[in-house]
């Protein structure tokens, strides 16, 4: 299934359905493959890994070859801070997902002023990424930060196609360099649109006592659609009925107003 929207990763060539599927958790769960082949059925053509997450990328792999082809874009990410150390990680992503070539590499959670001298140093993990890059291994470069000022920094290095931010309704102060990236032809990736697992439990939980106000996942989703500077939001999940929803409100999407997306910033508050 191919959804009919999509959105430019910044100035990469690639259009992503703007819902895509976080896969850090979902190996933990008995219905992991599912969950993944369903997200793809539905039109999904972004997944997220990394080379941290238990059994991500393998799991990917295995979704790949069961589909007996790679039908969506992968993003994963290394921890390492050198360029040897980044390189060797991409090695192994490309043996563990058996692909040529991996669509986007990113710096994972640059998220201190060290952090990111380091990567930015000249055998530093970026320097690696570029190798990899000039081999063929690597089609485009991105950064993961949980951090509003390395975020900054990214974002004027220009050094980078795309970069992963924390942004939702609890987390509303990325919106501005959210915009700043956009203008600059760099893709942003939302994490946590959702809130992050812990809130997303407290509001499951709610819903499910028939507690249910104005936070709900439709809603924090639409939330951050709403942003024309994301590319895509990366929803995390582990069933396929989470992976369902998140595409039924893609489906039906229609952009927020400033008073509703104010009001429903006030109620996230609620949750801290």
């Amino acid at each position: 299934m191919r959804h009919p929207e999509t959105r430019r990763l910044g100035r990469t060539g690639l259009e992503l359905v703007p819902v895509g599927l976080g896969a850090m958790d979902t190996p933990g769960s008995p219905e992991a493959s599912a969950t993944v082949h369903a997200a793809l059925d539905r039109g999904v053509n972004f997944i997220d890994t990394a080379r941290d997450y238990a059994g991500s990328e393998y799991l990917l792999a295995r979704v790949i070859r069961e589909r007996g082809r790679r039908d969506f874009h992968v993003g994963t990410k290394t921890f390492s801070r050198t360029a040897d150390g980044a390189q060797r990680d991409v090695d192994r992503s490309l043996s563990m997902l058996q692909v040529d070539a991996i669509d986007l590499y990113q710096l994972h959670d640059v998220s201190t002023l060290d952090a990111w001298e380091r990567v930015m140093q000249e055998d530093g993990a970026l320097g690696g990424l570029r190798i990899a890059q000039a081999r063929g291994l690597v089609r485009y470069l991105g950064v993961s930060t949980h951090d509003v000022e390395v975020l900054r920094l990214v974002i004027e290095s220009g050094a980078f196609d795309a970069v992963m931010v924390e942004y939702s309704a609890f987390f509303p102060q990325t919106a501005g360099l959210i915009d700043l990236a956009h203008e600059r032809g760099i893709g942003v990736i939302a994490m946590r649109p959702l809130g992050g697992s812990g809130r997303t439990s407290i509001m499951r939980g709610q819903i499910a006592r028939g507690e249910g106000g104005a936070v709900t996942p439709d809603r924090l989703l639409r939330y951050v659609l709403t942003h024309p500077g994301v590319s895509v939001a990366i929803p995390g999940a582990r069933h396929p009925s989470r992976v369902i929803e998140n595409m039924e409100t893609l489906a039906r999407f229609a952009p927020m107003g400033d008073e509703e997306r104010r009001t429903l910033e006030a109620a996230a508050r609620t949750f801290d």
